[in-house]
Formats: structure tokens, sequence, C-alpha cells
């Protein structure tokens, strides 16, 4: 499945209507850590089915940045039935991605 990007006019229909969970990676193109760990994103996006896989640039989308109280980027927010059930800010191993992942399915 190939990585989404979110913004607010999207955002009701992708990430809170969405059937199924949803991973939603805080960035900026600016931000070293946030290149670290974007390769990563785009692999679990094809490697855990079933999880759709959405990028939000907060300097692009502020609203939404603010909406998720990302205070520090990367932040990964994982979103199951419209609701926030994990958050991880700052680079994190890909098996700990991962693993949130696949307890959402």
């Amino acid at each position: 499945m190939s990585v989404l990007t979110v913004t607010k006019e999207n955002f009701q229909k992708e990430v809170k209507e969405s059937s199924a969970p949803v991973l939603i990676d805080f960035f900026a193109v600016w931000c070293g850590p946030c290149s670290m760990i974007g390769p990563v994103i785009d692999q679990l996006s094809e490697e855990v089915k079933g999880v759709k896989v959405c990028k939000v640039n907060v300097d692009e989308q502020p609203d939404l940045a603010s909406a998720f109280q990302v205070a520090s980027i990367p932040t990964l927010v994982l979103v199951k039935n419209g609701e926030i059930v994990q958050k991880l800010v700052g680079v994190r191993p890909k098996e700990e991605i991962k693993k949130i992942m696949e307890q959402a399915l």
C-alpha cells in the first residue's frame, strides 16, 4: 500500500472514516530525523498489509499538527476507529513501529 499525503481537506475521509487502522507520520522536509525515518515508514507501508499509512507535513498542515498535539517531529500516531491508540515521538526502530501496526489489526 502506498503512503498517502493527508491534508485538512482529506483528513475526515482518509483518517476519521477509515475502516482500517491508520499510521500517520507527522514530519517536515527540513527535519533530519524525519528524513531518517521516512524510508522506514515507506517500507512498512508495503510490509504491513491492512494498515493505511499517511504522512502529514507539519509546515503545510499546522492545524492537523496542533489537533494531534505534535510538539516534536517525527511523531507517529496510530488511529483506529477514529481514535488515537498509540503515539510515538522521535526516531524509533523499525521493529517497534511494525509491532504497533500489527497490534492494531
